[in-house]
């Protein structure tokens, strides 16, 4: 498989992620500011940190307003990770690879770039937010839909699903440490009830709620912790979205797991050991952001070590070495 293929394969399916991510997390704080009126500021202002574009939005709009954060979040041409430009480059490579993933897929990508392309003619007016961002998201669970239905399960459906995890696990944790380190205005709020809706709020934004109702019940921190860092079954759950990229990336590699010839194997594979033997009261007690950071810093070096070994050229290991959980 030729490198340049993978390569927008893997990204195709990052961009289209990234998409829905973002729909996900607007659509959750337009319900959030609802019930919590007075915390509008703070909301938007921890939006735009959580798809970490805050300096950049500063930069070109000032103040978090909802109007100024949904217009640079949807259809901000210059902000790459806007929904947008996610689809515009999700379009760009999935046409680079027509003849390798399936027609109702460049169909499904197609139409979906041209459904936000459409809004984004109209000045950005959005007269029904909630049904605009529920299309968006539909939109994007359909193109996933349609490549595990229609795609051969071999190599480049792997990539393809491969970027998608990795965006998914990586936004789950972001979102998780936004909720702890800047929503929360005060101490005197934990267990309160405003501390229960905005802990729904990030359960609703990775649609995982229902799920997490039937599991445990209760609004609880930790359970929540749990559920959406540490769940080997929940398909958002961090933890779920490493066990499946590690697979994929050891089916193109033809290595049996727990072992790498590659970096990103190495990299992605002690990523999985540490999910292995983490507990949720643990990294409670250790500092809850100061995980989640160095978390989201190792999801970024997987994606550099995926970059080197597969897209420029970089040769791998000439001997294929055993992967064993780090005593450090």
């Amino acid at each position: 498989m030729l490198s340049r293929v993978a390569n927008s394969i893997y990204w195709m399916s990052r961009y289209i992620q990234r998409a829905e991510n973002v729909a996900r997390l607007i659509d959750v704080n337009l319900l959030l500011t609802l019930d919590l009126p007075h915390g509008s500021d703070i909301q938007w202002k921890a939006l735009v940190t959580t798809t970490g574009d805050a300096s950049r939005f500063s930069e070109a709009y000032g103040e978090p307003t909802p109007e100024n954060v949904i217009q640079f979040l949807v259809f901000d041409y210059g902000n790459p990770n806007s929904v947008y430009s996610c689809l515009r480059a999700a379009r760009e490579n999935a046409r680079a690879v027509r003849e390798i993933i399936s027609s109702e897929t460049w169909e499904q990508i197609n139409g979906f770039y041209l459904s936000i392309n459409e809004a984004a003619r109209s000045a950005g007016q959005i007269k029904l937010p909630s049904q605009f961002f529920h299309r968006i998201r539909l939109n994007g669970q359909t193109v996933e839909g349609v490549i595990d239905a229609t795609m051969s399960h071999d190599e480049p459906w792997h990539f393809c699903r491969l970027g998608r995890l990795l965006e998914r696990g990586e936004k789950t944790a972001r979102l998780l440490d936004a909720k702890y380190f800047l929503l929360l205005p005060s101490s005197e709020y934990v267990g309160s009830t405003i501390d229960d809706i905005q802990w729904s709020a990030v359960l609703r934004s990775a649609s995982a709620f229902e799920m997490y109702r039937k599991r445990y019940g209760r609004i609880e921190p930790s359970q929540i912790l749990r559920f959406l860092l540490l769940s080997r079954v929940f398909p958002r759950a961090t933890h779920y979205c490493v066990l499946k990229a590690d697979e994929s990336l050891h089916a193109i590699c033809g290595t049996p797991v727990g072992e790498f010839t590659t970096s990103a194997e190495r990299k992605l594979g002690r990523l999985r050991w540490e999910f292995a033997f983490s507990e949720a009261s643990d990294i409670i007690e250790d500092g809850m952001h100061e995980y989640l950071d160095a978390l989201q810093t190792k999801f970024n070096q997987v994606g550099l070590g995926i970059q080197e070994s597969f897209f420029n050229g970089a040769p791998p290991a000439e001997t294929t070495q055993t992967l064993v959980p780090s005593e450090e």
